[in-house]
């Protein structure tokens, strides 16, 4: 068995504290995301094993097509996990545009499909649909993607939403993008079991999880298909699991109560059911008001939601120790899940904490493969240095 880990871009800027924002909401921080340090966070990425990094889509970001574009000649293995919104553009372009991105980079796209979860951020795109049809137009968008991916047209379809005719592609991607796709609603559901490949669920407590694996996989099972299964979560992981708990609390420390109120009721006004599960998991951090400890949002082992008084989308991480945070990935790979999407405060600096600290107790748990087989080959050796003790 061999998990999949993958790491977070973010485009709208980093920083050693967290930042309120996501979903329509605005997001800054201390470093720019400047080009030059996207390439940081990617060569981190890549050399601490993990196979692509996910980048978001949103008003609040810098384009995910474009970054990623960009950043294929500073990398050489790390895969793009690119978010797209169905409707901002036709599905022949978008089937298009993964086809040449496979192709100039080699087969290194992944497809993070987004319906949209908030009507206030898609009018202002000039998408006017409301939620449900949201979904019933991505179903008819993927629809035709695949169509163009499998058989290369000409594909003629006329659907309530999308129409095309006689749309056919210079060429097919090779290999064809694997669509990830997340959603909590019942109309979410329907579209991930038809035309996803891997259902992405945000971090919740281990049997709230095994409950929405089960979820899609019956309703794929009523189509004859078979999908994988991922989940998004923040991770800070220490040597031990004081250090980890004493950076969550540094976290919130250093949030102002009125940033965490002013987050929490935007929230509050989210038409995302997975939102809506985010917040209630910490009920909006009443308990952390009342004692100021971190782990009064621990709602379940090593399972923080101290991120999501501020942060929407995923608001959850796990902290702990690196054998900790290996235990609690070890139990979530046994009810189901092959990818784990993670990220950290600061994204670059956390990359080497999880890459270094949890990945060998991941590696002797048999969950990955050792990167570095190769390496244990030959001790290291220093000029001057004998490989055996002198002499007394």
């Amino acid at each position: 068995m061999s998990l999949h880990f993958h790491w977070f871009l973010p485009t709208y800027g980093d920083s050693r504290h967290l930042m309120a924002g996501g979903h329509g909401s605005s997001m800054s921080g201390d470093r720019p995301a400047t080009l030059k340090y996207l390439n940081q966070i990617g060569a981190a990425a890549e050399a601490n094993g993990f196979e692509a990094v996910l980048t978001p889509t949103g008003a609040w970001c810098e384009d995910a097509w474009l970054t990623t574009a960009m950043m294929i000649d500073t990398t050489e293995t790390l895969k793009f996990l690119v978010a797209l919104r169905p409707g901002l553009m036709s599905p022949t372009l978008a089937a298009q545009m993964a086809v040449t991105f496979q192709w100039q980079s080699q087969g290194r796209l992944l497809l993070n499909v987004v319906t949209g979860g908030e009507s206030s951020e898609q009018r202002a795109y000039g998408d006017f649909l409301d939620k449900e049809q949201r979904y019933a137009r991505c179903g008819e968008f993927l629809d035709v993607v695949r169509r163009l991916w499998v058989d290369n047209g000409p594909v003629t379809f006329a659907g309530k939403y999308i129409t095309v005719d006689n749309a056919a592609l210079g060429r097919v991607p090779d290999p064809v993008p694997p669509v990830f796709f997340g959603g909590s609603s019942p109309a979410a559901g329907t579209v991930a079991s038809e035309f996803a490949d891997t259902y992405l669920t945000w971090g919740e407590p281990l049997a709230a999880v095994a409950a929405k694996i089960a979820w899609i996989r019956d309703l794929a099972e009523i189509r004859g298909r078979t999908l994988e299964y991922g989940i998004r979560l923040h991770v800070i992981s220490r040597d031990t699991s004081e250090q980890a708990w004493a950076e969550a609390d540094r976290l919130l420390n250093g949030l102002d109560p009125a940033t965490i109120e002013k987050a929490q009721a935007s929230l509050a006004r989210s038409e995302s059911e997975g939102q809506r599960r985010m917040r209630e998991l910490h009920s909006g951090g009443a308990g952390y008001s009342q004692s100021g400890d971190a782990r009064s949002l621990e709602v379940s082992p090593n399972l923080w939601t101290g991120v999501g008084l501020v942060r929407g989308g995923a608001g959850t991480a796990l902290v702990g120790s690196h054998e900790e945070v290996a235990e609690r990935i070890a139990e979530y790979a046994a009810v189901g899940l092959d990818h784990f999407i993670l990220s950290g405060y600061p994204h670059l600096e956390e990359a080497y904490q999880f890459g270094e600290g949890v990945r060998p107790a991941l590696e002797r748990r048999g969950l990955v493969q050792d990167r570095n087989v190769a390496h244990h080959a030959e001790p290291v050796r220093a000029p001057f240095i004998s490989a055996a003790p002198a002499d007394a």
